[in-house]
């Protein structure tokens, strides 16, 4: 993956963690940018636009689920890949960070190599490989032609269903909450229930014939390949 021109804002209070993080990335050909705390990381996400922002959970003048709920509310960062760098590993911590929309979670502390493959995969997951089509493992999804195939073998799928699959394939990988899936799928003016979405997602697993779509209980649903 050409990791060139992608820039990467890491947001920690910790300097040893900033510079470790920093010095890793960069040799990967990552341009880096380094924020203090909760207000830095905001200031520096509007001035030099990241593809990537790291978060700390646990830092001054707003903590990292502050800082993404508070990005994630602005049009600018709806395709901004986020991540936390955190310690706590409960359950009510990481689906709070889902949420408030963030795309992953990096444990601390973390091996170089690791935070490497892994920033690398998140930003090969996000790529298109044409200007149209989306590619998620062996499913082509082209909302032009509005055909999905699986293993080259056309799928005929609702239009719902079609819409709920090519908004899911947009970021594999990333956790799309049922609020999130039903503004965009059927609207705000539309009033329909959770339900609604769990039979499209059946319904679409079945006639794909394979389990792409993983439930994250009590949030909602996410692409896998």
């Amino acid at each position: 993956m050409d990791s060139k021109g992608k820039k990467i804002l890491i947001a920690d209070d910790e300097p040893d963690i900033l510079e470790i993080l920093s010095y890793n990335l960069n040799k990967e050909g990552y341009e880096i940018i380094t924020a203090k705390d909760g207000d830095d990381a905001i200031q520096k996400s509007k001035l030099f636009k990241p593809d990537l922002i790291m978060l700390d959970v646990m830092m001054p003048n707003k903590n990292g689920m502050e800082v993404c709920k508070l990005l994630r509310s602005q049009p600018a960062y709806q395709d901004t890949l986020i991540i936390f760098l955190t310690a706590l590993s409960d359950e009510v911590s990481h689906v709070k960070g889902l949420e408030y929309g963030a795309d992953d979670f990096i444990s601390k502390p973390v091996s170089p190599k690791i935070l490497v493959t892994k920033i690398n995969t998140l930003f090969r997951r996000v790529q298109k490989p044409d200007d149209t089509a989306l590619k998620a493992g062996n499913i082509v999804i082209d909302p032009v032609k509005f055909v999905v195939t699986v293993d080259g073998e056309d799928i005929v799928l609702a239009k719902k269903e079609f819409e709920l699959l090519h908004l899911l394939a947009t970021k594999p990988g990333r956790v799309f909450l049922r609020n999130e899936i039903l503004s965009q799928i059927w609207g705000t003016e539309v009033i329909v229930g959770d339900r609604t979405i769990d039979v499209h997602i059946r319904k679409i697993r079945q006639k794909l014939g394979i389990d792409c779509i993983t439930t994250v209980k009590g949030v909602g649903y996410k692409m896998v390949v």
